[in-house]
């Protein structure tokens, strides 16, 4: 019998990438590995990607986590990258903390992993110092998000700002994009580039041809995400076409 582990993520409601690339990732990983996957999500209501529609949410996360608990995920995902980073430099530690105690007290205790908190980890994992972002944000939230890495240790060198403010429409971009809008970035004497520092904005089909072009490792929010998961489950961190932090490279420490 194979091993089946129970994915849980907490997404926003008009989020429609972490429920794609989190399980493509993963389905992937199982044509190699021996371990198998399924896939729950609860949903908070956020359309709009402004501070006040992203503090709201944020609040009806305990009610996601106790509702996957319900169903007895193996571990759970918080799929919001920057709603966590709206709220305080550090804050991830604060959610995760939180968020699993609401797993406990419902009686289906989870390790949590925050988007935001993965991205950190997995630029640490492999290193990176300085580093070069994509993001779809207005630029005063790019700029938020550059504030918390840089609390983290890590300088943002460049980034670019897409400025789109309708959730759906991150979501509809193609995957492939950020293989030719990294260009735009300077990525001199950068240690990574993040190809998408957003859960909306699809970038897995993009890390593998940026990594090729560019000779740097690249990450993703979800890529991070997908690492961290696979971390507190105690698997090895490998997925294929997935970017340096994924390949294997990397393994966690158990």
């Amino acid at each position: 019998m194979k091993q089946t582990y129970r994915i849980g993520q907490i997404v926003p409601s008009s989020n429609t990438t972490m429920e794609t690339e989190i399980p493509a990732m993963l389905r992937a990983r199982e044509l190699i590995e021996a371990e198998r996957f399924t896939f729950h999500s609860s949903r908070m209501r956020m359309k709009k990607v402004t501070k006040e529609e992203l503090a709201a949410m944020d609040c009806d996360s305990d009610r996601c986590a106790i509702e996957l608990s319900d169903a007895r995920v193996d571990v759970l995902g918080y799929a919001c990258l920057v709603a966590i980073m709206s709220m305080g430099k550090g804050y991830h530690r604060v959610s995760e903390a939180r968020l699993h105690q609401r797993t406990v007290d419902n009686g289906g205790p989870a390790p949590v992993v925050t988007s935001a908190g993965a991205l950190v980890e997995g630029l640490k994992v492999i290193g990176a110092k300085k580093i070069s972002i994509l993001a779809p944000y207005m630029k005063p939230l790019t700029q938020l998000v550059i504030d918390y890495i840089e609390n983290e240790g890590i300088e943002v060198v460049d980034s670019l700002s897409l400025e789109i403010h309708d959730n759906l429409e991150v979501g509809a971009r193609d995957p492939r994009a950020p293989a030719e809008l990294w260009r735009k970035l300077n990525t001199a004497n950068v240690d990574a580039i993040v190809a998408s520092a957003c859960v909306q904005m699809p970038s897995l089909a993009s890390v593998p041809l940026i990594e090729a072009a560019s000779g740097l490792p690249v990450v993703s929010s979800a890529v991070c995400t997908t690492y961290q998961m696979l971390a507190k489950l105690g698997l090895k961190t490998i997925v294929p076409d997935a970017g340096a932090l994924l390949s294997g490279r990397y393994p966690a420490v158990r």
